[in-house]
């Protein structure tokens, strides 16, 4: 186990990539947070996922932007050189054959700074989470 020295949480990775801030309340919060050049990105994202899920909630779960509407259906994430997308392992193997671009694992998709988003793509995928049940 590693132990971060700034706040003292445990990790199984060494040096684990992790928020060590106190927890946002808010995805406005969230966002603001953020480098300023990766906050268009996240409000991008915000209003895709609005729009695709309009009558989700908006909460902080597992210290990251979600969706709810009765159980979680979708989270976002920050990180140093991509947005982590989690929509869980169902929607994963449902959209593989259009994921090849896009480094997966189990129940999240990594897109790239240096990448356009996919806006219309990421929609589509949160649909499918809420309407089918398979959330994360």
């Amino acid at each position: 186990m590693w132990k971060c020295p700034n706040c003292g949480r445990e990790f199984e990775n060494d040096n684990q990539n992790h928020f060590c801030g106190e927890i946002p309340k808010t995805i406005e919060i969230y966002i603001a947070q953020q480098p300023s050049n990766i906050q268009m990105l996240l409000n991008q994202i915000r209003k895709t996922l609005l729009d695709a899920l309009p009558n989700a909630q908006e909460r902080i779960s597992w210290r990251m932007p979600t969706y709810w509407d009765q159980q979680n259906i979708i989270h976002f994430c920050a990180f140093k050189n991509h947005i982590g997308l989690y929509p869980g392992a169902e929607a994963i193997v449902h959209f593989s054959d259009r994921l090849v671009d896009y480094k997966t694992s189990k129940g999240a998709i990594q897109f790239p700074y240096n990448k356009p988003l996919p806006l219309a793509f990421i929609a589509e995928i949160a649909k499918w989470c809420y309407l089918t049940g398979n959330h994360h």
